[in-house]
């Protein structure tokens, strides 16, 4: 016999799920930075390895680690700037063919929407015409439109570039604290979760679940962001495109969303092959080597290296990303995954939550 449901209960569940996603919109400044430091201290981690077994100092190793990770990423930068420069040049010449190549198209025969619509401007014309009839000793009113601002335009994208790099600041700051203090914060859990011994190992377990959980995850996405960038790289390499080498680094970054990165490349590397070569044939063989590039990672290199890894069913991951997207963006796409893992993993070890951990499951 089904027990009768909790209208109080389940009130206050809904009003407290309320809160919580009003809140974490609210607090996004504060909370999107912290979590994207969080991942990227348990990423880089194992580098500071070595200087702790060389007993050189935290803050130390951290600033060489990031230093150094800092340089290669700006040097490498450098020539992709370079071709992404280019690209940006050749998108008027492109669209100029295109107009041209519309121009010399010969006009097709109307359709029966185009004959409605022609119809139903006539008329309007028509109805309108009737109308202007002036009245003596009343002004016309005439509706001018605001031109636009470039100003303002111009401001609104300087505010949120500036929110972007104090955001972007905020994370590499937080990124170098959480390194610097090791794992001050996993015994200060620890021993909050107490005083029983049983307590405190049991937290002590889901922090190492946590570690574990997060750092594979980050591995895999690293490695299969690596596979996607230089196989993609190579594929356009062969097939003639331009500004491989930029095409690839985009395919590696976008293969961290699941589903919606690919998708965008596909889309984005069809366009510029037609742009290119102007055949439908070669903008299908170029989306096409991405696409087999991409599956290929989807469906056989990720589910083999995260074989022995709590995995989440396909429709956790499709509501935990249009949920993540929808408070927090692009950012918000890229770590809505391992939150959801991290969650999983949270319901798994708590008994109240296990069945929200079954329902995440596979």
């Amino acid at each position: 016999m089904i027990d009768a449901v909790n209208v109080r209960s389940v009130s206050l569940i809904i009003l407290a799920s309320v809160a919580t996603v009003y809140f974490i919109d609210w607090a996004q400044a504060v909370l999107l930075p912290l979590m994207v430091a969080v991942f990227i201290s348990y990423a880089l981690d194992p580098l500071l390895s070595p200087f702790d077994r060389l007993r050189v100092p935290r803050p130390v190793s951290a600033a060489v680690v990031m230093s150094v990770l800092l340089a290669v990423m700006v040097s490498a930068s450098i020539p992709l700037q370079r071709e992404a420069v280019t690209m940006l040049d050749k998108v008027p010449v492109a669209i100029s063919k295109f107009k041209r190549s519309a121009a010399t198209t010969p006009p097709k025969e109307a359709g029966i929407i185009e004959k409605a619509q022609a119809a139903a401007k006539e008329i309007e014309e028509s109805t309108s015409d009737k109308k202007k009839v002036r009245t003596p000793g009343v002004t016309a009113v005439r509706i001018v439109e605001k031109p636009f601002d470039v100003q303002e335009y111009l401001l609104g994208g300087a505010s949120a570039a500036l929110v972007m790099v104090s955001q972007s600041f905020s994370a590499l700051l937080l990124v170098y604290f959480m390194l610097a203090v090791g794992k001050l914060y996993r015994r200060k859990v620890i021993r909050i979760s107490g005083p029983s011994f049983e307590r405190m190992r049991k937290a002590a377990r889901i922090m190492d679940d946590f570690h574990h959980q997060v750092r594979r995850f980050l591995f895999v996405m690293l490695l299969s962001a690596v596979f996607v960038g230089a196989f993609t790289w190579l594929a356009f390499w062969i097939l003639g495109v331009e500004q491989a080498g930029l095409w690839g680094v985009l395919a590696g970054v976008a293969s961290a969303i699941p589903y919606l990165g690919p998708l965008l490349v596909l889309l984005g590397t069809g366009m510029a092959a037609f742009l290119q070569f102007g055949t439908l044939d070669m903008a299908f063989i170029v989306a096409g080597a991405s696409l087999v590039v991409t599956s290929i990672q989807g469906y056989l290199l990720t589910p083999w290296l995260t074989s022995h890894l709590s995995s989440l069913n396909p429709v956790a991951i499709f509501v935990g990303l249009s949920f993540w997207g929808w408070i927090w963006g692009p950012v918000g796409l890229i770590i809505a995954t391992p939150m959801m893992m991290v969650l999983k993993s949270l319901c798994d070890h708590v008994t109240n939550l296990r069945p929200m951990g079954e329902l995440l499951g596979k």
